[in-house]
């Protein structure tokens, strides 16, 4: 699966992002016996949830290697202040520029290396993180290799890992502040975790109190997102039976339609690597 050296004679590295998610979990499960000269490292931005930090921890021990954290050399309050207070936005992610890309790339430097990133075979996008310095390039193990969302949990139970528990109320790894959340995780992060709920909406009171309107979620205050739970909560279900619904079409139509596969809703790419 990989070249062992450049033409310079120098290894190449081999490196896997983990994020704590399923996909990059599975991934270095995958290839551990594969590639036995992997790199594992995790780009920890300071703004983890503790259930990411618990699974990096149990993968660790599973993989029987250490993995590598990766810390940015700024706090998140230092780039805050950088980009003129203004929180990070999907069209303005600086957040991920400085907290995971920056450090992954002062990680590799200058040397060749190859990233293996988990995308897997049923999702529609395919391209994650794709850097802009030439002696790094990325392979997709489960594209390759026809590997699917059921694979990639079957992975982890026969490992005996199972799913990282924030899945219990939300689809992604990534910061606990992540403005990809939909309503619903951010009432699972009021109830699970409220203290870092409460630093979450100290962002957002700054703003308020310079006279901005920028949320996390978008066009509502993290305050009055809690106050109508009950209406969030009741859409949410209809969305997901309504899910269900069009996926059972699918499935009676799958003849006549390209891709019948559930789609995750992962935002930050960088996470995935």
């Amino acid at each position: 699966m990989n070249n062992d050296e450049t033409s310079s004679g120098k290894p190449v590295r081999h490196l896997l992002g983990l994020s704590g998610g399923k996909d990059s979990s599975a991934l270095a499960i995958y290839l551990r016996d594969r590639v036995p000269e992997m790199e594992y490292f995790f780009a920890d931005t300071g703004a983890e949830l503790p259930e990411t930090l618990e699974y990096i921890d149990m993968l660790e021990d599973y993989l029987g290697k250490r993995i590598v954290r990766l810390n940015p050399n700024r706090s998140f309050e230092y780039y805050l202040k950088l980009n003129g207070n203004f929180l990070p936005t999907v069209k303005t992610r600086w957040c991920t520029a400085e907290l995971k890309i920056r450090p992954f790339e002062e990680y590799v430097g200058e040397d060749t290396a190859i990233t293996y990133v988990g995308i897997r075979a049923d999702e529609q996008r395919r391209m994650g993180y794709l850097s802009t310095k030439g002696n790094i390039s990325a392979r997709y193990p489960f594209i390759e290799d026809g590997i699917g969302k059921q694979d990639v949990i079957d992975i982890l139970e026969s490992a005996g890992l199972g799913l990282p528990q924030y899945y219990e109320w939300r689809n992604r790894s990534g910061c606990y502040f992540c403005f990809f959340q939909q309503k619903e995780e951010w009432l699972g992060l009021a109830e699970r975790h409220p203290d870092l709920f409460e630093k979450a909406k100290s962002y957002e009171q700054f703003h308020k109190d310079a006279g901005r309107s920028q949320t996390w979620s978008q066009g509502e205050y993290l305050e009055d997102l809690v106050a109508r739970a009950d209406e969030i909560r009741e859409k949410a279900k209809e969305r997901k039976e309504n899910k269900k619904k069009a996926a059972n079409k699918k499935l009676i139509d799958k003849f006549s339609q390209e891709n019948n596969d559930e789609i995750d809703d992962d935002g930050c790419l960088i996470c995935t690597l």
